[in-house]
């Protein structure tokens, strides 16, 4: 029942055809996908499936899938209520495609990557994060002052400044002997798997991350701050906005 995960090697892939596997209390489960399940503090996708005839099948979100052996890319599509007579359709081994929201996954790639930027602009631990398409809310461990003038300088300089952003793979073992790329308190890398998925935003950031980005700074636009408040005693929250 495993799922392949196209999303890993193309975050612009939209759309693939793809054999039911399984159909759950999750959801239904597909041997391969193009919708990135909840995870890292990004948002599941959104979507479709489409039968051969036509039948769609509305997805309201993606879960990380839950049986003995499952993986990180095991994916479960969610969906959305009142389809009933719709669902009673379906059986293990139709194909069927499988289309995302692209206007909510690119908004989750464009934030997502912002969040990067916030990373290179804060030199502090991560301790929290949450990615959807209307905002990247992140909880930085410091008790330093945060000035929202330079961060949205800064991240305004980090995003004309067009640079590229890519992924790689590094092993495990690699990944133990370098844990500085590791910047979140609250969501570590998966290990055990034998690899380690890289974002490196050229002269700008390292580290493991699993989720979908652009290929490039200049693709996330015009960012403001539209939250800056002091979580906890050690903890100041920042939330971002598409300007």
């Amino acid at each position: 029942m495993t799922t392949r995960a196209l999303f890993r090697d193309d975050a612009y892939l939209t759309h693939c055809d793809a054999a039911i596997t399984a159909i759950d209390e999750q959801g239904i489960h597909l041997d391969q996908t193009v919708f990135y399940p909840l995870g890292g503090g990004q948002a599941g996708d959104a979507g479709a499936l489409t039968l051969p005839d036509g039948t769609r099948i509305e997805i309201a979100d993606t879960r990380k899938a839950k049986f003995e052996g499952a993986t990180p890319d095991d994916a479960v599509h969610v969906p959305a209520p009142g389809q009933e007579a719709l669902l009673a359709q379906l059986a293990v081994g139709q194909t069927v495609a499988a289309q995302i929201d692209w206007t909510r996954r690119y908004r989750h790639m464009r934030l997502h990557t912002a969040s990067h930027l916030m990373c290179a602009v804060l030199p502090y631990a991560v301790d929290g994060c949450s990615i959807t398409s209307d905002y990247a809310r992140l909880d930085f461990a410091t008790v330093e002052p945060i000035e929202r003038e330079h961060v949205e300088a800064r991240l305004a300089e980090l995003v004309g400044g067009a640079h590229a952003v890519a992924t790689q793979w590094i092993t495990d073992d690699e990944m133990a002997a370098r844990p500085e790329l590791v910047r979140t308190m609250s969501v570590k890398p998966p290990m055990g798997l034998g690899r380690v998925r890289l974002l490196r935003i050229e002269g700008v950031d390292l580290q493991p991350c699993g989720g979908t980005h652009v290929r490039n700074t200049e693709e996330i636009g015009a960012l403001r701050v539209a939250k800056l408040e002091k979580k906890s005693a050690r903890t100041r929250r920042l939330v971002l906005e598409f300007a």
